[in-house]
């Protein structure tokens, strides 16, 4: 994974547009060389009795660096990136990986995947996704941004990010550290229907986590931003200022009696929320008849106001693709269309096994734009009235097989639309069908750092657990 010298370099004399540009010059010099493996590998596959094949390869390099108490504590650099590739033989799949790409190990590679196909069972579901599925088109989809992974830069941003955490509040006692993280990388896919296509990306973040103690008392909170530009981050005065803000916030945090009142579930945890309805509505899940969704196509799971699109190539996004993992094209997709279960998502296995065809879902969902209510945060609690609104989430206590909800949780307790004080050691519980049919509304203020872009979600009853 050669790079430009200054790459790595602490003084690079090529001002930033000209070091860019070679860059971004050598990395599709790069994808090509990839590429032109993939297509040999390939061959190779069928040559020696593959009747079907498919290759991947990935390659990333980056620096992470961690600070803890305004001294480094981490410094790390990652150079890593292999080739994996399954065959075919008839209904019969074998599978290997290598990173090294000599002659002769990607020779190996393609000899131990088929000797593996002839000892497994034959699938009748199993095999490359249909040909006719396959990406055409490849656009430019704005997803590498390359910057010098220099080493004296990211120490200075972890150190400053917690330095301003620390220094907001003298009840800021301690810290778990700041962490800047850079990569930049490239993904190659190709089989044997003839895509052979890769595009290279970037993705830098920044999060910082602080202790906060008052008396007796000590609590623990975060703050993160991340981009595929670095220059888009937050400030590490933002990002520590954040961290320092939320954990003071949680002074004093009391117990509450058991009650079955409204919650807010804030923007940085509904994504998880709505993960639960992936998961619920993904073809593993359904062939397995292993959902609370199962045979639930076209009927009212949200309210009526409630539409998810999904828009895999919107540029620069974090979940931007053109092709998912087995090389389907993907497509713009009205996930939730008037609060209705619009669509299935399937890999290629997934829908043979439901007699389907793929929806380009092989690697998960990419870019939901979950539809909100207009309201602010502040009109979001007042239309809440009293109740609880959640700022952390804890343990796994989610059943997709019955919709069964429960989790120990974090936050403030809110009357008459104000926060009164912040609550801990709560559970709240309840089932995924009425949560999704009992969502009030959905905060204008979106959490963008993921796969799902969605604002604060109002559920307009839970059961919490208390004193």
């Amino acid at each position: 994974f050669q790079t430009h010298k200054c790459y790595t370099s602490l003084n690079c004399n090529d001002d930033r547009q000209t070091w860019t540009a070679k860059l971004i010059m050598q990395i599709d010099q790069q994808v090509a060389e990839i590429q032109s493996i993939v297509d040999d590998v390939l061959k190779m596959a069928q040559k020696k009795g593959a009747t079907q094949a498919e290759a991947s390869m990935s390659k990333v390099q980056g620096i992470a660096v961690s600070s803890r108490m305004r001294e480094v504590e981490n410094v790390e650099f990652t150079n890593d990136g292999g080739l994996g590739i399954s065959v075919y033989v008839g209904k019969h799949k074998g599978s290997a990986s290598t990173a090294d790409l000599s002659r002769e190990a990607l020779t190996l590679a393609v000899e131990k995947a088929i000797d593996i196909a002839r000892y497994t069972s034959e699938d009748p579901c199993t095999g490359l996704a249909d040909a006719e599925l396959m990406a055409q088109e490849f656009p430019d989809l704005d997803l590498y941004h390359p910057q010098a992974l220099n080493t004296e830069e990211a120490i200075r941003i972890a150190i400053e990010t917690e330095a301003a955490a620390l220094a907001y509040d003298p009840r800021i006692t301690n810290s778990d550290g700041a962490s800047y993280n850079a990569n930049l990388g490239m993904r190659v896919y190709g089989n044997t229907h003839g895509i052979n296509a890769g595009y290279p990306s970037s993705r830098y973040s920044l999060s910082c986590m602080v202790i906060g103690a008052d008396k007796e008392d000590m609590q623990r909170d975060y703050a993160y931003t991340v981009s595929r530009k670095a220059g888009d981050l937050s400030s590490p005065e933002q990002v520590g200022k954040e961290a320092a803000e939320c954990t003071v916030s949680r002074l004093g945090a009391r117990k509450i009696n058991t009650a079955n009142v409204p919650v807010i579930i804030h923007r940085d945890l509904a994504a998880g929320l709505f993960g639960h309805y992936v998961a619920a509505i993904s073809g593993g899940n359904l062939y397995r008849r292993s959902s609370f969704l199962l045979d639930k196509l076209g009927e009212q799971i949200f309210p009526e106001w409630l539409t998810i699109e999904e828009r895999p190539r919107l540029k620069g996004a974090l979940a931007s693709s053109n092709f998912d993992n087995e090389g389907v094209a993907t497509k713009d997709l009205t996930v939730v269309e008037s609060g209705k279960l619009s669509h299935y998502l399937y890999t290629s296995y997934s829908a043979r096994k439901l007699n389907t065809r793929s929806t380009g879902h092989a690697g998960g969902i990419h870019n939901w734009l979950v539809a909100n209510t207009g309201q602010s945060d502040a009109e979001l609690l007042k239309e809440m009235g009293t109740g609880l609104l959640v700022t952390e989430l804890m343990g796994q206590g989610v059943n997709v097989v019955t919709g069964d909800y429960s989790r120990g949780a974090a936050g403030f307790w809110v009357e008459n639309g104000v926060i009164q004080y912040p609550v801990h050691e709560v559970t709240i519980a309840g089932n995924l069908k009425s949560m999704f049919a009992g969502i009030g509304a959905i905060g204008a203020v979106q959490d963008h750092r993921g796969s799902v872009q969605t604002g604060s979600v109002l559920i307009d009853k839970m059961r919490i657990a208390g004193s």
